[in-house]
C-alpha cells in the first residue's frame, strides 16, 4: 500500500505512477530483448565528433566527454568492430549495476513523504478545488489546467533522492541537472550529490567517477558514450530517463533500420538532444521551422553545400553529407519542444519529400512517429485555453530558465500577444515591486513596477520541471505586493 500525493486533482498515487513508469519503460526501451555479447572492451573520447557504431579493443579510456564539438557530443574512436546502438544500449541496461526502477520499499516510502513535504501546495489544491480560479487581496489568480511536475520528472526527481536515502555512504554522482529547475537541483546538491557539468569548454570530467560508485542519470537521459563509460567503470546506475525520451531513441534507431537521415528538431546544445543524436546514425537537428525550411529548400533546389555546412556545423553527425544524406528522412524531436512546430515540420518534410520524388516512394522516403511527450502537449494546450480569457493582464511562468518546455509556455504568451513574465525562483520578484525575468530571445531583464495599479487580473503556469510549492511561493509574492500598495 502506497501513501498517496496530493501533486494533482485526482491525487495520484505513487503506486499509479510506478505502474505508468514499468509500463511505459517496457514499451520505449524493449528492455526485455536479448543483449548483445559483451567482449573486453573500452571506449576511447575524443574532445568531438559523431558516434560512430564502434567499440575498441583494449584499455585506455580519456575521461573527458564533450557535447560542444563539431556534433555536439563525444566521441568513439573508431575500430574494425561495428556495434548496433540499440543492441549496446541493452546489453549494458542488462548489466545487473544497471537499475531503471525503485530501489526498496521503504526507501520509496520515506521519498515520498519528503517530496509531499518540500514541493506540495496548499494554494494549488485550494485553486483545483475552485475550478483553478480563486481571489486573494485585490489579486484573481487563474490556473492553467495543467502545470508543473509531469509524472516523468516526479519519477525522476523521487528516484534521485531515494539513490541517496537508499546508498547512504556511497558516492553518488549526477551526469547533469537532474531536471531544469534550480531549486531540486540545489536540493540535491545538498544531499552530497556531485553534478558532473561540462565545463566552458563542453567537456564533463568523470574521472572524480570511481568503481563502486553510483551514478544518476538525469530525466533527460545520457548519451551511449556516457553510457559505455559509465559500464566500463563498474559503477552501479540509477537511470531516471523519462520513458517518452526512450520512445524518442526507439523512433530513431527505426530510422537508422529504414536506411534514413534523422531530422531531430530540438536544441543541439540541449542534453536530451545530445543523448538522442547519440543513438543515431546519420542525423540533422533543426531548432525550429525556419531551419527546417531552409534544408526542405536545399532539397528540392539544391544550393551551396559549404553554406549549407556552415549553417549547421554543430548540428549533424559525422560525415554528413546533404547532397547524399537527405534523401530519406525521418522526423524525430526533443521531447520538450513546442509541438506545433515539430508538426508544421514534420508536414514540411513530408510535402518536400513528396514534390521531389513522387507519391509512389513516399513511404519510402519519409517517415514521422509520434513522438510528442503527452505533458508537454497538455501544458501547452492548457496555456493557449487560459489566455481566451482578455481579463487576464499577463501571465506568470514559473520554471527554470534553462527549461525548453517552460520557455515555450512563454513564447505561445507572446506569440498571442499577452504579457507573461518568465520566473525561475519567487525571489525573482522583489519587494520594491520589479521582476527579474527572462524573455523570449533568452536575456534576462528587470522590469520596475511591473504590477498594474488596482484590481489584478492574472494566469499563471508553470513547466513540467517545476514543484508546485514554487508556483505558490512566487504567487504569494504578488498577493503580498498588492497588499503593500493598499498599505
Amino acid at each position: 500500500v502506497t501513501r498517496k500525493m496530493d501533486m494533482r486533482a485526482g491525487e495520484r498515487s505513487w503506486a499509479r505512477t510506478s505502474v505508468l513508469c514499468l509500463g511505459m519503460a517496457a514499451v520505449a526501451s524493449a528492455a526485455g530483448a536479448s543483449p548483445a555479447a559483451a567482449a573486453p572492451r573500452t571506449t576511447a573520447f575524443a574532445a568531438s565528433g559523431a558516434v560512430p557504431s564502434a567499440r575498441t579493443v583494449g584499455l585506455g579510456l580519456r575521461q573527458g566527454v564533450s557535447r560542444a564539438g563539431r556534433s555536439a557530443v563525444g566521441k568513439v574512436l573508431m575500430s574494425s568492430t561495428e556495434v548496433d546502438k540499440r543492441a549496446e544500449r541493452r546489453r549494458i541496461i542488462s548489466n545487473p549495476n544497471f537499475n531503471r526502477n525503485f530501489l526498496g520499499k521503504d526507501t520509496k516510502e520515506e521519498v515520498e513523504g519528503m517530496m509531499v513535504e518540500e514541493f506540495t501546495s496548499d494554494l494549488v489544491k485550494e485553486l483545483i478545488d475552485q475550478s483553478y480560479v480563486i481571489e486573494r487581496d485585490d489579486v484573481t489568480i487563474k490556473l492553467a489546467k495543467s502545470y508543473g511536475f509531469c509524472w516523468g520528472v516526479e519519477r525522476a526527481v523521487a528516484m534521485a533522492y531515494e539513490a541517496r536515502n537508499f546508498y547512504k555512504t556511497e558516492k553518488i554522482h549526477i551526469t547533469n541537472e537532474i531536471i531544469h529547475n534550480p531549486g531540486v537541483n540545489k536540493r540535491l546538491k545538498d544531499m552530497q550529490i556531485n553534478f558532473i557539468n561540462p565545463d566552458s569548454s563542453g567537456v564533463k570530467d568523470f574521472s572524480v567517477v570511481e568503481k563502486g560508485d553510483v551514478v544518476v542519470l538525469p530525466a533527460f537521459g545520457a548519451s551511449l558514450e556516457e553510457m559505455q563509460l559509465l559500464d566500463d567503470k563498474g559503477v552501479r546506475i540509477v537511470d531516471t530517463t523519462c520513458p517518452w525520451v526512450s520512445k524518442v531513441w526507439n523512433a530513431v534507431d527505426t530510422h537508422k533500420k529504414k536506411d534514413m537521415t534523422s531530422i531531430i528538431h530540438g536544441k543541439y546544445s540541449h542534453e536530451e538532444s545530445i543523448a538522442t543524436a547519440s543513438f543515431a546514425e546519420i542525423y540533422l537537428i533543426v531548432k525550429d521551422l525556419e531551419e527546417a525550411e531552409y534544408v526542405a529548400n536545399y532539397i528540392i533546389n539544391g544550393g551551396s553545400k559549404e553554406e549549407f555546412m556552415k549553417k549547421f556545423a554543430n548540428a549533424h553527425s559525422k560525415g554528413f553529407d546533404p547532397e547524399v544524406h537527405l534523401k530519406k528522412v525521418g522526423i524525430a524531436n526533443q521531447t520538450t519542444m513546442f509541438k506545433d512546430e515539430t508538426k508544421a515540420i514534420a508536414k514540411l518534410f513530408e510535402r518536400t519529400m513528396l514534390k521531389k520524388y513522387g507519391p509512389e516512394t513516399l513511404t519510402d522516403n519519409f517517415l514521422a512517429l509520434d513522438t510528442i511527450c503527452d505533458a508537454t502537449q497538455e501544458r501547452q494546450d492548457a496555456i493557449i485555453e487560459l489566455i481566451e480569457d482578455k481579463s487576464i493582464d499577463f501571465v506568470l511562468v514559473v520554471g527554470g530558465w534553462d527549461s525548453s518546455n517552460t520557455g515555450h509556455l512563454l513564447e505561445i504568451c507572446h506569440l498571442n500577444n499577452v504579457k507573461g513574465y518568465h520566473v525561475d525562483m519567487a525571489d525573482r520578484i522583489t519587494a520594491d515591486g520589479s521582476i527579474e525575468h527572462r524573455k523570449i530571445d533568452g536575456t534576462i531583464e528587470v522590469t520596475k513596477n511591473f504590477l498594474p495599479k488596482g484590481a489584478l487580473n492574472i494566469g499563471v503556469t508553470s513547466g513540467a520541471s517545476t514543484p508546485d510549492a514554487y508556483m505558490q511561493d512566487a504567487i504569494e509574492r504578488i498577493v503580498m505586493l498588492k497588499k503593500l500598495e493598499k498599505a
